[in-house]
This record gives structure tokens, sequence and C-alpha cells, in this order.
């Protein structure tokens, strides 16, 4: 019997980090996953079974991913799969009426949160000699709309902070940044409202993103991927 492969999940308590979580346990995968939602994640854990991992965690807080990483390593070893997918975005409004406050959390959650993913486990993953980290990217990393300047810094910031890692890491490891596409999200429906409707729900996103996922590899490494048809 073939081993069973791990895939680690940041934004697991809810939108397409939850959908992501449940389409790769019905897939087969065990899955470790964190949020900040202790209660849905509580939710999500009884939905996945006792064979998987979900774990309250900040992922602005250093301390708290390492303590999350060591929990997933001492479980079930380092990841076949990092999925970096927890975000968050900003009101909409101008840049120059973003406050300082409303601006850091953006970079913190979306650009040093997954610095402090990859320090976390990547080291893990680069000792096992395989592996694949995805970083999640937006169409508003590759362009730019009004009103959202600062989540699209940040994501303009992760397409560029790949493209390095992917040429950092050793043979037998990948870094890929990916554009989920428009999915009906909460973060969505911050900026377009009930207009959001009109675009898939994670559940529907996660049967052709898991799939997707699951066939990255080496191959892959570099790369900047869209979901396909999304």
């Amino acid at each position: 019997m073939l081993p069973m492969k791990h895939v680690v999940i940041t934004g697991a308590s809810r939108g397409l980090g939850r959908a992501m979580a449940i389409g790769f346990a019905a897939d087969g995968w065990v899955v470790s996953g964190c949020g900040t939602d202790a209660a849905a994640l509580q939710s999500l854990a009884g939905q996945l079974g006792l064979d998987h991992l979900t774990h309250t965690c900040d992922v602005t807080d250093p301390a708290a991913v390492e303590g999350f990483a060591a929990a997933v390593t001492e479980r079930f070893g380092a990841p076949d799969i990092l999925l970096n997918s927890a975000a968050t975005i900003n009101p909409n409004k101008p840049l120059w009426e973003v406050s300082a406050d409303e601006f850091g959390r953006v970079v913190d959650v979306n650009l040093k949160g997954v610095h402090h993913v990859i320090r976390a486990f990547v080291p893990g993953m680069i000792s096992r000699g395989k592996g694949v980290v995805v970083n999640f990217s937006s169409g508003w990393g590759r362009s730019t709309a009004p009103e959202v300047a600062p989540y699209c810094a940040t994501k303009w910031g992760i397409e560029g902070l790949t493209a390095a890692l992917a040429e950092e890491l050793p043979a037998g490891l990948a870094a890929i940044a990916l554009n989920p596409g428009i999915i009906d999200t909460r973060m969505l429906r911050s900026c377009f409202g009930e207009g959001a409707s009109g675009y898939p729900r994670p559940e529907e996103w996660a049967k052709v993103a898991v799939p997707f996922l699951a066939s990255l590899g080496t191959p892959d490494n570099g790369k900047a991927l869209t979901v396909p048809g999304m």
C-alpha cells in the first residue's frame, strides 16, 4: 500500500482553506490545517475525523506557527504539499484613507505570515528531499484595482517572493504562486457585496482546485499558475 500523502493548509477555518481541507481528506490525504477561529476549526475537525489535525494558529505570530509546525511534524512528518492560503483584505477605500493599522494587518497576514510558515515547514521538507510549496496569490497579484491597494501590494509581493524561493530551493522541491480565481468568499463579498454571488462557492471551486493542486510537482517550480477554469 502506498503511504498516505500529507497536506498542510493555512487559513483552514473558512473559505478556500476549509473547502480544500475537506476535499483533500475526501481524496485520501492526511490534512493538517490551522486557522484563527477555534469554533470553526472544531467543527472542521469533527467533519474530517481523528486521522487529521486542526490547530488554532495566527500566522502573524511566529511562535504560534512554530508550535503548529512542531505538532504537525511530530504526528505526520513534513508535508508533501504546503498551502499558504491564509489571507486578509483591507476595507474598500482609497490608499490615502487606509490607516497604518489596516495596511499593517494586510502585510502581516499576507506576506509576513507566509514567511513565518515557510520558515517553520520548509527545512523539514528539504531534509525529506521533496515537497511543493504553493503560495496563494490573486488576480490582483498580477493586475490592480482601486480601493484594494494594500491587498494588491501583498499579492504582487507573493509573486516575487515565490519566484525567488523557487530559485533557492534544492532539487526535489518546488514553489508555485497560485491565482485561485474569483470565488464567492467572505473576502470577495467585502469588495463586491452581493455581486460575489455570481461566482463559484468554495466548495464548487475545490472540486477543480484539489486535484489540480495534487498534480503539482517539481516541473512546476517557479511557475505562476491559475486554477483551470477559474
